[in-house]
């Protein structure tokens, strides 16, 4: 049995499973070596070189950066020390096997693709994952889709309300991110923390209102909390947000038309009270005829989806190198016409 290691690597922990067949062992969890770019590299080598099982093929790792896939280079990252580090190739070379790396939130996607007994059950899929921002991840036939560039997903950075006429459709300068417009802004888990402290200031009396008063927090987790014990300010709060996350929602479904639009992150705490009025409202806003087959629903895997997309990652990513070398000796045996030492 072939087996894959996937690795979540994030700001302050990296999490290590590796994938046996359809069972994905318990996660191996240590705080993230934060000295600097080499010593991160080697802490993930000893991690997976402890971790790597006899018939083990390849590694996949979900990095909280900006990722050249083709690569495996970070081009960007803000919690780890590995901007311009050439990941892929720097673990590769330790540990003589295929090493790939992408986003998180990418591979988390892929992740939902898969269900519980880790079968391929949505082959064209968007994943929205609402924390401090909004990001996204997008599957299509099975695989992931990366774009020309490898920021395919930047679904939080779509535009969806700004005023347009006359002088006031002038791009800001320097342009900033996120834009008022954007779904980022208007959906992301700081747009719930400004609803929760309207809803505070403007009903005194209720839960939210109580916490401020006295000098507590009052942001998106509060709020939650608030919503799920019936605090009806905290519930029309949460339920303005969650029609901002249909629209995001709607977008996706006019724009690829997926077998399943998935809401992970921090937000599908709110579960219910997200998921019924944001499926609500992208049902509204999807063009007719688009959508009809669309599942709109939480993230399956929740904090395992990190790790487990990245073992699959490595699990297709090895498949299409095997399906090119495969494609490749076809064309060389066409190319020499089957004899072998065929002159070019």
């Amino acid at each position: 049995m072939s087996s894959f290691i996937g690795v979540d690597l994030g700001g302050t922990k990296v999490a290590i499973a590796t994938l046996e067949g359809r069972s994905l062992t318990a996660s191996t969890l240590e705080p993230t070596n934060q000295a600097g770019g080499y010593e991160l590299v080697e802490q993930l080598a000893e991690l997976i070189t402890r971790a790597a099982p006899d018939d083990l093929q390849a590694v996949g790792i979900g990095a909280a950066s900006v990722v050249e896939f083709e690569t495996g280079r970070v081009v960007a990252s803000t919690n780890l020390p590995l901007a311009d580090v050439p990941l892929r190739e720097a673990l590769g070379s330790r540990l003589g096997i295929p090493v790939f790396v992408d986003n998180d939130a990418t591979v988390a996607a892929l992740a939902e693709a898969y269900d519980e007994q880790l079968r391929l059950v949505a082959r064209n899929l968007v994943m929205l994952t609402i924390g401090t921002g909004v990001g996204a991840g997008i599957v299509i036939g099975g695989r992931i889709y990366r774009g020309a560039t490898g920021a395919a997903g930047e679904v939080g950075h779509t535009i969806v309300a700004l005023p347009l006429e006359g002088a006031e459709c002038t791009v800001p300068q320097p342009l900033g991110f996120p834009q008022p417009g954007s779904l980022e802004f208007a959906a992301a888990g700081l747009a719930l923390d400004r609803l929760a402290m309207d809803a505070a200031r403007d009903n005194p009396a209720s839960t939210l209102g109580q916490l401020l008063s006295r000098g507590r927090p009052v942001l998106g987790p509060e709020c939650v909390e608030a919503a799920q014990a019936g605090d009806q300010a905290a519930v029309r709060a949460i339920e303005v947000w969650a029609e901002r996350v249909g629209i995001g929602i709607a977008n996706a479904i006019n724009m690829f038309d997926p077998d399943e639009v998935v809401i992970g992150g921090g937000a599908a705490r709110a579960g219910e009270l997200l998921l019924g009025p944001a499926t609500r409202v992208a049902r509204a806003y999807s063009l007719p005829g688009t959508g009809r087959a669309t599942t709109i629903r939480l993230a399956r895997h929740g904090v395992r989806a990190g790790v487990l997309g990245a073992a699959l990652l490595a699990l297709t990513e090895l498949e299409v190198l095997a399906d090119i070398r495969t494609e490749t000796q076809v064309l060389e045996i066409e190319r020499t016409g089957g004899v072998e030492g065929s002159p070019s």
